[in-house]
């Protein structure tokens, strides 16, 4: 089998097919955080009455699904396409808030409600790992001239929809009708895929096929470097730091008679936060290098972490500023190491974005389901936050490890793999392309 499938000649992409593009990164964000904005529905008496274990629990599926896809994108657009697996990454987000829509009807009855709650997240687990890296593909080939400041536009837009999804939910909930938002947020997924039906999506770039033989600078080959475990753990414990602010900041204010509608919003400035510090340190990059703000940046989440574990009763204000401090701090850490990784793992540099995300991934999962057994061990929610700061440390101290003495990144945003300069890339500069963001990624 060849290593790689010929480059077709480029066509250039119709402005219906930017905009489409980047409306999907708008609408994958608005689906990514529908689940974490509804955590005190889900965990509500008067509604699935989940416990904090079975709230935790129901995004173990999410991140099973997420890395599989992630890693099969790649082999599967070498077949099929990327058109094809943007567009199946779209059908299983629309399976998924379908899902989550149907369990409303039964969601006093959790022992039928709880099942379509995992089958839901496991659909958007798949949603996002094959969506999300198609949309950045197809961002870098839509603007080849201008590769980095598209890959800005689209996970800004990606972010901006994380951010708004828990304005969605209080909206909602005013109302008297949560269930409002998995049913808009369906809708959009719905329209996007009719139009994207409609165009021809094409990308020039050929994944290389996983079974194709091993090359000069191929993993397989190579096996993996030494190194890449310290940009692996850095992605564990910033994924388990990420995740206790996304995925139990609502919890934890509503804990603190905080109302659920102030909570909502304090996790819209969270994500908020995350966007524009990304945005920011993208700016500012001439006078912030960004091995400094690597370094900075987790002894700020620290401080965060240590102002939410001392957060009194009733401090709305107080805490939308404590967890927009941690948005802040996880901002520029991700992506920035995944820059790092794909500079310095040269062995691996193709697929280094991958492993990256994956072991993020592993740190999303940490968190999302162990909190629940701490907290039925006798912990609080206070307690965790506090632990978690000393973790905000440790990648601190990892980020000395990963970048001291070395140059910054030349771009905070990584690019997908096989596009370098400002050219499309060949078949040869092709390999896997993965996602590199939160979510936010």
């Amino acid at each position: 089998m060849t290593a790689a499938t010929p480059a077709t000649p480029a066509t250039p992409a119709t402005p219906a097919e930017k905009l489409t593009v980047y409306t999907a990164g708008l609408v994958q964000g608005i689906t990514l955080v529908t689940f974490p904005a509804a955590s005190t529905i889900f965990t509500s008496a008067a509604s699935y009455g989940l416990s904090a274990s079975q709230y935790g629990t129901m995004f173990v599926p999410q991140v099973v699904a997420a890395i599989t896809a992630s890693l099969a994108g790649a082999w599967l657009a070498g077949r099929l396409g990327w058109r094809m697996v943007y567009l199946g990454g779209l059908a299983a987000n629309l399976a998924s808030m379908a899902l989550l829509v149907a369990s409303f009807s039964v969601m006093t009855d959790q022992a039928a409600a709880y099942p379509i709650l995992l089958a839901a997240t496991a659909f958007l687990g798949m949603g996002f790992g094959l969506t999300v890296p198609a949309v950045n593909t197809f961002t870098a080939e839509f603007h080849p001239g201008a590769v980095d400041r598209s890959v800005l536009v689209l996970n800004a837009l990606l972010g901006l929809g994380t951010a708004l999804a828990p304005v969605f939910v209080a909206i909602f909930v005013g109302l008297g009708a949560w269930v409002g938002l998995p049913i808009l947020a369906a809708a959009l997924v719905a329209g996007l895929l009719a139009m994207s039906l409609r165009l021809p999506l094409r990308a020039t770039t050929a994944p290389t096929s996983p079974t194709s033989p091993a090359g000069p600078g191929s993993p397989a080959r190579h096996g993996i470097p030494g190194r890449f475990w310290a940009f692996g753990a850095f992605a564990v414990l910033y994924g388990f730091c990420e995740t206790m602010n996304g995925n139990w900041s609502q919890i934890d204010l509503t804990s603190l008679r905080v109302s659920a509608t102030i909570a909502s919003l304090t996790l819209t400035v969270f994500w908020a936060m995350v966007t524009a510090g990304r945005v920011l340190f993208a700016a500012i990059g001439r006078w912030v290098p960004g091995r400094l703000a690597y370094h900075v940046l987790p002894f700020v989440l620290a401080v965060a972490f240590a102002l939410v574990a001392v957060l009194p009763t009733g401090a709305a204000w107080a805490g939308a500023a404590a967890f927009g401090l941690a948005g802040l701090g996880c901002s520029a850490l991700l992506p920035l190491t995944i820059s790092f990784g794909q500079e310095r793992l040269t062995a691996m540099s193709a697929s280094a974005a991958g492993g990256v995300i994956a072991s993020y991934q592993l740190g999303y999962g940490l968190a999302a389901f162990g909190v629940g057994p701490l907290r039925a061990a006798g912990l609080t929610l206070p307690e965790i936050y506090g632990a978690s700061a000393g973790l905000a440390v440790l990648l601190g101290v990892l980020s000395f490890a990963i970048a001291l003495h070395r140059p910054s990144p030349s771009s905070l945003h990584p690019r997908p793999a096989g596009h370098h300069g400002s050219r499309p890339a060949t078949s040869q500069q092709a390999n896997v392309t993965t996602s590199f963001t939160d979510d936010e990624l």
